[in-house]
């Protein structure tokens, strides 16, 4: 048996299929992928590449997927090692107001979607996996996250991203963050680690190609959480070693 066990949600493309191609020498790789077929395609380019990969259908917004995540990490392997908690969603648009920018006008409909993908979902897959990563000798969780999320640097009117507020999904990892401090709590007595990764503006299909950094360097972050050592900090947000204002 390999020597670690990890899932990467999402991990059929982009941030989280460049994560499962950095953890080739760490571990048995198990990406989740709404379209099966899409996650094939993936597993054949992470083989090639020496990944040992297998790809599990997942919906992270749906509690079957997450029963089924369940049932197959257990019954194949009794443990998980590494859940990095990649899927997510854009801010998205709105009829006559474009890009969602504004916390006075957003619609509710669009709050809830991004809110129930962004968070609701990781928070409810964490705790149903968290028992096979309690059977690890050193769980690792990574919740992906955004520098989008502090709440420090939104309100610094002389930060980088102070005139870039998309309320929705600002406010989703705001709250996923929390989760982080919230869930590190509770495990502060185990050798689990839990963070928050802030991937950097990454050239994916939500980052643009206008981003100024490759994939390779985007998940730099999410791997060095996954496979922190035992002296290594929980309960932080980080980029590429940084700590990062709440």
């Amino acid at each position: 048996m390999p020597e670690k066990i990890a899932f990467v949600t999402g991990g059929n493309r982009g941030l989280g299929f460049q994560t499962a191609l950095e953890l080739k020498d760490v571990a048995k790789v198990v990406i989740g992928s709404r379209e099966l077929e899409q996650g094939k395609e993936a597993v054949k380019k992470l083989r090639a590449a020496g990944v040992d990969a297998e790809v599990l259908q997942f919906d992270v917004t749906q509690p079957a997927s997450h029963e089924a995540a369940f049932d197959y990490f257990s019954s194949r392997y009794g443990r998980l090692d590494i859940l990095v908690n990649n899927a997510g969603v854009a801010g998205g648009t709105f009829p006559g107001k474009g890009a969602e920018h504004n916390a006075g006008d957003v619609p509710m409909e669009l709050l809830r979607k991004v809110f129930e993908t962004n968070f609701f979902a990781q928070v409810a897959l964490t705790e149903a996996l968290l028992p096979l990563i309690r059977k690890s000798a050193a769980g690792r969780i990574v919740n992906l996250s955004s520098i989008l999320g502090s709440l420090g640097l939104h309100a610094d009117p002389k930060s980088p991203i102070y005139n870039a507020k998309s309320f929705a999904y600002d406010a989703s990892k705001t709250a996923l963050n929390a989760f982080t401090i919230h869930l590190a709590y509770d495990l502060r007595d185990t050798k689990i680690k839990v963070n928050s990764a802030h991937p950097g503006w990454v050239k994916t299909d939500m980052g643009g190609s206008q981003a100024p950094m490759e994939l390779s360097e985007g998940a730099k972050t999410a791997v060095a959480l996954a496979t922190l050592t035992d002296d290594g900090p929980t309960g932080g947000f980080f980029h590429l070693g940084k700590p990062l204002p709440w």
